[in-house]
């Protein structure tokens, strides 16, 4: 087997998913400098990157498993946990927190009952916060389902958790 062909039998686990995994690795010649074109990969196919899926990515591309888990980490689009239906990604970069993210972020944990980082109860809305999303002109910034909502408020930021809690009820009904 040459530098960076991945072997791509049957997966211990019977998963075929991996199959796609490794295809993608071999794609990119199993090179560690693709880790987050791979990482990316990874999480389309399996929807987030749980920790033995890491593990085996470090181990495809011959990388410590720090780096592997430092660049899932680092970067707010990579999630470790399943992800609820809607996603509200709040920036907390300075720009917003001058402009009230805090203030957004407590409305939001208390309408919630749970903290960003973690998916409500139902498994609708995922809580994520961001370290910045460029966007510092519109802040406060929110992204909410990959949509920029700008000079958001406390207010608003519930009544579109609310509309998401809504439309779910009426589907489910």
């Amino acid at each position: 087997m040459e530098q960076g062909e991945v072997k791509s039998n049957v997966h211990p686990s019977g998963d075929n998913r991996f199959k796609l995994l490794d295809r993608a690795i071999t794609k990119h010649h199993g090179r560690g400098d693709a880790l987050i074109e791979i990482l990316h990969a990874a999480q389309g196919i399996f929807g987030y990157l749980e920790n033995d899926l890491m593990v085996y990515l470090a181990n495809a591309l011959k990388l410590p498993l720090s780096r592997v888990y430092g660049v899932a980490t680092f970067y707010h689009f990579f999630r470790l946990k399943p992800q609820g239906e809607h996603t509200f990604v709040l920036c907390t970069g300075t720009a917003c927190f001058v402009k009230g993210a805090n203030e957004i972020q407590k409305a939001i944990e208390h309408h919630c009952q749970c903290k960003f980082g973690e998916t409500t109860t139902d498994n609708k809305v995922s809580l994520i916060s961001a370290r910045c999303v460029g966007s510092c002109g519109l802040a406060p910034v929110s992204v909410l389902d990959d949509s920029v909502a700008g000079k958001m408020t406390p207010g608003e930021a519930v009544k579109r958790i609310q509309h998401w809690q809504e439309e779910i009820q009426e589907v489910a009904a």
